[in-house]
């Protein structure tokens, strides 16, 4: 608790983290909002998909060209334009639901667009923390904001959609609109962030190419990369189905499913506690490596058990895990990665965290658990997690180092496999 708590960081992290907290809740709500949306104009199956399809499709189409112009722009001003941009399209789907004009390609146009704006705004808040918080307490806001993203997203924002959404379907919409313009304000009263020293422009594909070369050439961040892309896959592959798993290899009923769900958000909760101290006891190293195994655990775990108490257990050393991960691996790329680069080196992350391992892993769990059978997709993810790590091994022997003392490195040649 002591990392959610102290030290303070300052004002303006303060103003950043409400800003995400308010925009957490909005999303929650959304997130569950939109689908009930869908259902209510139609029932096709492939079309309620497609919403999901509507909002992954940005990342892949954008994600890069966002961190490029995250770099070319001031983050705060486009934090705040991106958010009254959003809140506009919410205003729309707002007004158009309460006058019972809603229709399919309507809300995937609104979905699109919340999308495109998403890759820019969470591209621009990563790169934006070094500047609001000293290299030395990234940690702990990195792990408040995982925190925050837990209860309020996970936790609360939820069930709270699905409440507003009983009441009048076009609430929990107003709210998410309200909410943008709130986060809106929030930034825009950030301090004034030093601007960068001119530099030439130059084309876009260059600037995107440079940022993908510098990842590529630092073993510690380009392991963690390519790590983090495949385990999305094979994790994507392996819960694509779990709504059956839980019914048809567990036995649960439809509100068991649901109470089995929350163990990853209190999985989560554990992990952004626990973060912090942990890697500064072990290392990033250890935390690192520690947490490729887990996941390799976990997934034999799921394809081995018929317990719903063991998978529930399974489902919280995941989600730990993942926490955990996400918020080392945020501090060092935001502790190692020059400043001119950071919207570059953060967008290659966020696509491959957001981007394409949905859909890809999704089609493969799915054709697997119907050829072979509901557990074939954690067994394979357990094994491909296996492989990860092995690859993974030895680069990350440098992330203690790194994340210690990241100036040893700075303007030097990337640390040798």
């Amino acid at each position: 608790m002591r990392t959610l708590l102290g030290p303070r960081l300052g004002v303006g992290f303060n103003r950043l983290w409400a800003a995400s907290a308010v925009s957490n809740l909005g999303d929650g709500v959304t997130m569950v909002a939109g689908p009930l949306l869908l259902l209510s104009v139609t029932d096709n199956p492939t079309l309620i998909a497609g919403g999901a399809i509507a909002g992954q499709v940005p990342w892949l189409l954008f994600g890069l060209v966002s961190g490029a112009y995250v770099d070319r722009l001031d983050r705060r001003r486009l934090i705040i334009v991106v958010n009254l941009v959003r809140a506009a399209a919410l205003a729309v789907l707002t007004l158009t639901v309460a006058t019972g004009h809603t229709t399919v390609p309507l809300i995937y146009a609104v979905i699109f667009l919340l999308g495109c704006a998403e890759t820019a705004a969470d591209t621009a808040a990563g790169a934006l923390m070094p500047a609001v918080v000293a290299p030395e307490h990234l940690d702990r806001a990195n792990a408040r904001l995982g925190a925050t993203f837990t209860v309020i997203n996970q936790f609360a924002a939820k069930p709270f959609g699905a409440w507003l959404y009983g009441i009048a379907a076009a609430v929990p919409f107003g709210l998410d609109a309200l909410t943008f313009v709130i986060a809106a304000a929030l930034v825009a009263g950030l301090p004034p962030v030093p601007a960068a020293p001119p530099a030439p422009r130059r084309r876009l594909r260059t600037e995107i190419g440079e940022g993908l070369r510098w990842l590529w050439r630092h073993p510690v961040l380009r392991a963690t990369a390519v790590a983090m892309g495949f385990a999305n896959i094979v994790f994507c592959a392996a819960f694509a189905i779990f709504v059956l798993y839980a019914r048809d290899r567990l036995g649960l009923s439809e509100v068991g499913y649901g109470l089995l769900l929350t163990a990853f958000a209190a999985g989560g909760l554990i992990g952004s506690l626990i973060a912090v101290p942990l890697t500064n006891r072990v290392g990033a190293t250890a935390v690192l490596r520690a947490d490729l195994v887990a996941e390799t655990l976990v997934h034999a775990t799921l394809a081995w058990t018929r317990s719903p108490l063991v998978a529930a257990s399974a489902l919280v050393l995941f989600s730990a895990h993942g926490m955990i991960w996400g918020i080392t691996i945020a501090t060092l790329r935001q502790r190692i990665v020059p400043p001119h680069l950071l919207g570059r080196v953060g967008s290659v992350y966020a696509l491959l965290e957001s981007g394409g391992a949905a859909a890809i892993g999704s089609l493969i769990g799915g054709l697997l658990a119907g050829i072979w059978g509901l557990t074939t997709p954690f067994w394979l993810a357990s094994a491909a997690m296996a492989a990860i790590a092995a690859g993974a091994w030895r680069p990350l022997r440098h992330a203690t180092a790194l994340n210690q003392n990241p100036a040893a490195y700075a303007d030097r040649p990337s640390p040798p496999l």
